[in-house]
């Protein structure tokens, strides 16, 4: 149970350092205030084709590392209680 303890923690701290990576290496999509006044339209072809650029791959790896993190934060909270 000892070694599933370690190898479990060693992937932890794999996904949260890559998590802190990617998350500081997005940028700030949010227009704010000036986007809604200005209307920026979001029925353009960059909007529709956004999951194929690197922006749109980075963000879909934050969400799965994201999930990754939950879910061995709740195993490690289970193998350390038993």
């Amino acid at each position: 149970m000892e070694v599933l303890k370690y190898i479990v923690m060693a992937i932890y701290a794999v996904v949260c350092v890559a998590l802190i990576i990617l998350v500081t290496k997005q940028n700030k999509e949010d227009s704010g205030a000036s986007g809604t006044i200005v209307g920026a339209s979001a029925n353009n072809f960059y909007e529709k084709n956004k999951g194929k650029t690197a922006e749109g791959k980075m963000k879909r790896a934050t969400i799965i590392l994201m999930i990754a993190f939950a879910v061995l934060t709740i195993a490690l909270g289970i193998l350390y209680v038993v």
